[in-house]
């Protein structure tokens, strides 16, 4: 049985809206206030878990009263719950719309991966580095570990939630963030790849010219475009539903950190074709996918917005 908890600290003089709120709705459960038990901030503690279905519509209520303004709101996941008599029942009465995502909790999800601390761009770095080996050395192995080494798609998906909430501050820190880092990025491997080449350490096989590797990578093609949209959509899915291994499949899935590579390597060993069809390989899948990604998330709030209209038609919701 899938639900919320959710803790919150309410003004004495809100108290009773947000007790009225929450006893009034047949999908809340275990609701406990105490008047005056709360400090820093001081008020009355109310907590209650939601079935995930109807947390929408509980959140936006609460959110309505300006209880996350004038008080304190928290949302946990529960992991693990024993249903009874009535948590079944009301799970029942929910119908489809129990698999419902609760979009607080899918914004809060996307925005923590949409922070840039420097940790942000040691992990591009590294994974640059990683992907400038597989490529010199033809191994799709590291190529894939430096994919999911890579972090950048927590900023690609948070410019797509910006677009879609039209938050231009957010796009505009995560398209920085993605340049910043990108650029970073293929200058430190630019060099590292230059120290490859002065040491002749590259294998035989990529000094000849075989380069299966790189050659997939610089080779921009509707495939590319196909594989990511369609990881474009699985990614907002995963995140929607907290489908952890998913998400995985997208890191390994889309070129971005290894055609970031690519341009690097390829322009230290003066390979300016290949340079140049990474380069574009890269702005493809990122553009692609913020694209995609803001669509998605569009689609998905309005499909669950109409199953949940049509609930209520049928008398599904208090």
């Amino acid at each position: 049985m899938d639900m919320i908890h959710v803790r919150a600290v309410s003004p004495p003089d809100l108290t009773d809206r947000v007790e009225e709120l929450l006893a009034g709705d047949p999908y809340v459960l275990n609701l406990i206030v105490q008047r005056g038990a709360a400090r820093n901030p001081v008020g009355d503690s109310v907590a209650c878990d939601v079935l995930t279905g109807a947390a929408n519509e509980v959140l936006h209520g609460l959110r309505e009263l300006r209880l996350d303004l004038r008080g304190s709101l928290v949302i946990e996941p529960v992991d693990m719950a024993f249903p009874g008599r009535a948590a079944e029942g009301a799970t029942r009465r929910l119908g489809a719309l129990a698999n419902a995502p609760v979009w607080d909790q899918v914004e809060a999800r996307i925005r923590s991966e949409g922070r840039y601390a420097p940790s942000f761009y040691l992990y591009l770095v590294i994974a640059g580095l990683i992907g400038s080996v597989g490529i010199v050395t033809n191994s799709q192995i590291l190529i894939v570990g430096a994919m999911v080494v890579g972090p950048e798609y927590g900023a690609i998906v948070a410019v797509a939630l910006g677009i879609d909430r039209r938050n231009r501050t957010m796009v505009r820190t995560g398209l920085s963030a993605l340049c910043a880092g990108l650029l970073l990025t293929m200058a430190v491997t630019f060099l590292f790849s230059l120290l490859i080449r002065g040491f002749g350490l590259q294998s035989a096989a990529f000094d000849r010219g075989l380069r299966p590797v790189s050659d997939l990578i610089n080779t921009p093609n509707f495939f590319s475009f196909a594989v990511a949209a369609l990881a474009g959509v699985v990614g907002i899915v995963s995140l929607t539903e907290a489908r952890a291994s998913a998400l995985l499949g997208v890191f390994i899935s889309v070129t971005t950190i290894p055609a970031a590579a690519a341009v690097s390597v390829s322009t230290a060993f003066a390979s300016w074709s290949e340079a140049w069809g990474s380069l574009v390989q890269l702005l493809v899948n990122i553009t692609v996918l913020i694209a995609v990604g803001a669509a998605a998330l569009r689609c998905q709030r309005a499909i669950w917005r109409r199953v949940g209209l049509g609930h209520a038609r049928s008398g599904g919701l208090a």
